[in-house]
């Protein structure tokens, strides 16, 4: 995020000696990306930041995936996998493979219990909160999330999640970048004028402190020749990571709400990229807020059938009534996965019942790929089977075939 930030007690001067009050030197860690060539920050370390005592396996859950075969639209009832509760269950280990392919893999969880210290070094995250509220805390400083946050933490950031009692988790992990939608920003990475959100709606990391700790675990996911090419890894520290007295630069993490989103309406019906937030390698991220909709006279609001050629599209329906969509069974909670090669679009009736309408009240997170998803172990527990036929039954859920 190519936005300028600093906390704590950084030297003038980089690369130049910062002492603590006793004398002793801090250690300075370079985190960037793209090998020196791209945004980065400075880091200050009581302790050296490469110490590591001890070494072993972490056994993932099950990151593989199978293709979608047949190729069929699926509903996946996400609220299902953790029916029972989530005693014990924290928001990295406990966290369910949905789909994912070369680039991204989605994930949920439902947790209550602080997760392992981790960093995945494969790519950045983007963590929706559900519903729920939680401590996000990283070596950059701590974050307090709630419903509707997004928090995007860059590739390689220790950090854990807290959970403030139950909080359910939507995880978007990227084998690249994230970022905001470069349609939105100036060449210098400014958010323009009509961005749907500026800076002033970010919030950067709060409360930076170092924390004492020895012989500290940190959780590592990693590329590896394991299902899906994910590894993991446990490294003992000798000492806490939370161990940086100041920062400086633009690669953090960082949180957004989506209700500080302003949505882009028209005349007549907008197209999914005006509703996008967020883009990663072969995949954008894009969120539908309560809006107003479209006022041409003859305006139908409810999307248009679309076959999306290059792409297949995921949507997480988080609240509200989500107009196109009634008759098929989606609720809070569900995912659709509308795949490349099928035309789809608002169920039966949705085109009249949706005719004079002024306002939608819906919230949904879409992330859209421009390869071919597979579906992860917990697709199979929560697909229900039929959401494919349903544009074949009437409003009443009866057959038109």
């Amino acid at each position: 995020m190519p936005y300028y930030r600093t906390a704590g007690h950084i030297p003038p001067k980089r690369h130049t000696q910062h002492r603590a009050p006793d004398g002793s030197l801090y250690f300075e860690e370079l985190m960037g990306e793209e090998g020196f060539s791209s945004d980065s920050s400075l880091l200050y370390h009581v302790n050296i930041p490469s110490s590591i005592t001890g070494v072993r396996t972490w056994t993932l859950p099950d990151q593989s995936v199978v293709p979608n075969q047949p190729l069929a639209p699926r509903h996946l009832a996400t609220h299902k996998l953790f029916e029972a509760g989530a005693a014990g269950i924290d928001a990295v280990t406990g966290r369910r493979l949905l789909l994912g392919n070369g680039d991204v893999r989605i994930s949920y969880v439902v947790a209550d219990a602080a997760s392992p210290y981790y960093r995945n070094v494969i790519g950045d995250e983007c963590l929706y909160i559900e519903s729920g509220a939680a401590r996000v805390e990283t070596v950059f400083g701590d974050f307090e999330v709630g419903s509707g946050d997004y928090v995007v933490i860059p590739r390689a950031t220790t950090h854990r999640i807290v959970p403030h009692g139950t909080v359910r988790v939507y995880a978007i992990e990227a084998n690249s970048h994230i970022t905001p939608a470069s349609r939105y920003l100036s060449r210098h990475g400014q958010l323009l004028e009509h961005a749907p959100f500026c800076e002033r709606d970010l919030r950067g990391p709060q409360d930076l402190k170092t924390v004492e700790g020895q012989d500290v675990e940190v959780y590592i996911k990693h590329r590896g020749s394991g299902p899906g090419g994910v590894a993991g890894t446990v490294h003992t520290l000798p000492n806490h990571p939370f161990d940086v007295v100041g920062w400086d630069g633009c690669l953090y993490p960082y949180v957004f709400s989506i209700h500080d989103f302003e949505p882009i309406t028209g005349r007549v019906h907008q197209p999914p990229p005006a509703h996008q937030v967020f883009e990663g390698h072969n995949f954008v991220i894009c969120n539908f807020v309560p809006r107003k909709v479209d006022y041409h006279p003859l305006a139908i609001p409810v999307p248009y059938y679309h076959s999306n050629v290059d792409s297949d599209e995921v949507m997480f329906y988080c609240g509200g009534d989500y107009e196109a969509r009634k008759g098929s069974g989606i609720g809070p909670g569900s995912i659709s996965l509308h795949p490349g090669g099928h035309p789809h679009g608002p169920q039966p009736g949705a085109y009249e019942r949706a005719i004079g309408a002024e306002f939608f009240d819906e919230l949904a997170v879409m992330v859209d790929t421009f390869r071919p998803l597979g579906l992860g172990e917990a697709a199979g527990d929560c697909d229900d089977g039929v959401y494919a036929y349903s544009w074949a039954r009437d409003t009443t859920g009866a057959s038109n075939r």
